[in-house]
């Protein structure tokens, strides 16, 4: 019963469990309200009408979130049209060029940090998101205490997203053979490491827009 086209992001499992529970199989399509209501058990019977109420609800609901998402996706392509020449658009371009970075990552790092930040040093990246380690001095003795805080939640987190990328959409980069070479398959160094891979990818990428210059043996999407 799937006449209509497919919404290929739509949870579909948890509304056909609901319906396969009176032996009735259903494809989520736009179809599916008209379907719902068509439906009937293998006695013939209508579906229960709570149950239809609750799935109709349900499938509207994701529709409406389906509609958003396309609006914004469609939002975020004219955000960063080839016509538009403002530092954002071009930054976004220009760092979804690099395998590993997709537009939504590119579009947020330039949005939140390299378009309005004015640095003269990868620290201060590091610093303006939260990755720079920060010491402590006590007794003349020099302790480490982690990483700091302070910095843009979201990029930071977002940092950690695109390293993991990073690593797998660029394993012949200089920085990924880095991080393999220095934490290895090792579970927990591998995620010490990553905070060390984001901080050193956040600076590359700011060099890249600053200076054009390809983060060392990163390969450019064909």
């Amino acid at each position: 019963m799937g006449r209509g086209t497919r919404r290929p992001d739509a949870a579909s499992q948890p509304h056909a469990g609901f319906v396969a529970t009176q032996g009735v199989k259903l494809e989520l399509t736009t179809q599916f309200g008209d379907e719902l209501l068509a439906a009937r058990t293998w006695e013939g019977s209508p579906l229960p009408a709570e149950l239809v109420t609750r799935l109709t609800r349900d499938w509207t609901h994701l529709q409406q979130v389906e509609d958003r998402r396309a609006t914004l996706k469609r939002l975020r392509r004219e955000r960063v049209a080839k016509e538009r020449t403002d530092v954002v658009a071009t930054q976004t371009r220009q760092l979804a060029q690099l395998r590993g970075i997709g537009l939504n990552g590119a579009l947020t790092v330039s949005t939140e940090l390299f378009a309005w930040r004015g640095f003269t040093n990868g620290r201060q990246v590091g610093a303006s998101i939260g990755l720079t380690p920060t010491p402590h001095r006590s007794d003349q003795r020099m302790i480490e205490q982690g990483i700091g805080r302070n910095g843009n939640r979201r990029v930071r987190a977002l940092s950690i997203e695109l390293a993991w990328s990073w690593l797998r959409w660029q394993p012949q980069s200089e920085l990924s053979r880095w991080f393999q070479a220095r934490f290895g398959q090792h579970g927990r160094a591998r995620r010490i490491g990553i905070v060390a891979v984001a901080r050193k990818l956040m600076i590359a990428l700011w060099r890249y827009v600053e200076t054009d210059t390809v983060p060392k043996d990163a390969v450019l999407k064909t």
